[in-house]
């Protein structure tokens, strides 16, 4: 039985014409259910994890709107607030998808915090936009008021609150989680964990943890997760079937089956967009070169073809089974990567 990890992107909940309701995201978590359930179905042990961009950014404009009533919680927490939404959507729907397919599992959504350091360069330049888009005058206001660091979007027009996005180091509850699976509950649990990276943290004094605010990238802390898991495979599911060089030009080429070091060479030469693509390919590179199997870029609807090496963009590291690897779907496709 593989061990199978597999990163949801935020178009598996949310799609980008959504107007964000519960019933949106219910159904289109339904979709994506049927095809995780096809993972198990197959004989695999399961893991998901699940980005959370668009529910932060709801619950941050929540409390900037109630503020002047209600306290406003620290940014992180609203990371694990999202983390207990969006797994019991996973659950909810997860598990009716494996009773359709005879693979009655247990979902079980952990609130995962992620050390991260202190030292982390990201902390002295922050760079990830979070919440609304204010004035000029709004967002001098704010960094006075709050210290938050402000950013103008001069494409969008606006400015916005920018926060660290450091380099995840360890998932604190991955040992336990590990450990459970090594002793058989793959078999009758399906674990949803790091959920948008997980809540950062970094060690305090007295053996605590001290949550910070910043943003994890979801993709990298998969590959982090995948690692402690001892996964096999990592499958990092976007909205568009692989990675593509010349992306959005005439010579847009799709990859199927392409070495590290290929792909590498792909990113160095900018390829791959730092905000959207280039993260994936970063995930899959450090998985497989730290002795994971197989690593893939896939949509929803090739998932299983993925599982098979006939889907998406393979990068095999040591002990992957041979076999051609291609593209379903020939016809380009537009999308957030």
């Amino acid at each position: 039985m593989s061990r199978v990890v597999v990163a949801l992107g935020g178009n598996a909940i949310q799609r980008a014409h959504d107007s964000g309701t519960w019933e949106e995201a219910t159904r289109q978590m339904r979709r994506t259910a049927g095809s995780l359930a096809s993972v198990v179905r197959e004989g695999h042990e399961l893991v998901v994890t699940h980005g959370n961009g668009p529910q932060v950014g709801v619950l941050l404009q929540e409390e900037e709107l109630a503020a002047s009533k209600i306290p406003v919680l620290p940014m992180y927490v609203a990371g694990a607030e999202t983390e207990g939404q969006i797994g019991f959507l996973v659950a909810q729907e997860l598990s009716s998808a494996l009773s359709r397919v005879g693979r009655r599992r247990a979902v079980i959504p952990v609130v995962s915090r992620t050390e991260v350091s202190r030292r982390d360069p990201a902390f002295r330049s922050p760079s990830k936009p979070v919440g609304s888009f204010y004035s000029a005058q709004a967002a001098q206001r704010l960094h006075s008021e709050n210290g938050w660091t402000m950013q103008e979007d001069k494409e969008r027009g606006g400015w916005r609150r920018v926060v660290p996005s450091p380099i995840p180091l360890r998932w604190l509850e991955g040992e336990a989680i590990r450990a459970a699976l090594d002793a058989g509950l793959g078999s009758q649990c399906v674990f949803v964990v790091t959920g948008g990276g997980g809540v950062p943290v970094v060690p305090g004094s007295g053996g605590h943890w001290v949550g910070v605010d910043a943003v994890i990238d979801k993709d990298l802390a998969a590959a982090l997760a995948a690692r402690q898991l001892n996964a096999s495979d990592l499958i990092i599911v976007t909205d568009v079937p692989g990675a593509a060089v010349g992306f959005g030009t005439p010579h847009e080429r799709w990859l199927g089956r392409v070495t590290a070091q290929e792909l590498g060479a792909y990113l160095r030469k900018g390829e791959f967009a730092a905000g959207s693509m280039g993260p994936k390919v970063e995930a899959i590179l450090d998985f497989v070169r730290h002795g994971g199997r197989r690593a893939v870029i896939s949509d929803i609807p090739s998932l299983s073809a993925a599982i098979h090496g006939e889907a998406g963009t393979q990068v095999e590291g040591p002990g992957a089974p041979p076999g051609p690897s291609r593209l379903r779907r020939s016809r380009r496709t537009r999308g957030r990567k």
